[in-house]
């Protein structure tokens, strides 16, 4: 099982971002991170998904209001990356940055 996180050191420009609307910053270490996919490839697919909720991209604080606010580039460099932190409730074999055994 994979838990969705953000490193510290991918939370660049989501940190002033977050913080500028009284929001503190949920980071791991990075060496919890034990996988990142690249979703570049469906970076349009995925913004449109945050689109689909309008109650919270029309508000100031939640975070889809706030990447809607923001010019498209940095929207993209923001949400290009998903990071996870696989987790184990015993030993597993294999490499666990790997999503599929």
């Amino acid at each position: 099982m994979y838990a969705a996180t953000h490193p510290e050191s991918g939370v660049g420009l989501l940190r002033p971002l977050l913080e500028g609307v009284g929001k503190a910053v949920l980071a791991v270490p990075d060496t919890y991170v034990t996988t990142s996919v690249d979703v570049t490839p469906w970076a349009d697919v995925k913004w449109e998904a945050i689109l689909a909720h309008r109650s919270e991209v029309a508000r100031e604080r939640p975070l889809p209001g706030i990447l809607a606010r923001l010019p498209e580039a940095d929207r993209t460099q923001i949400i290009r990356t998903e990071h996870f932190t696989r987790l184990t409730l015993s030993p597993t074999k294999g490499d666990p940055a790997q999503l599929t055994i």
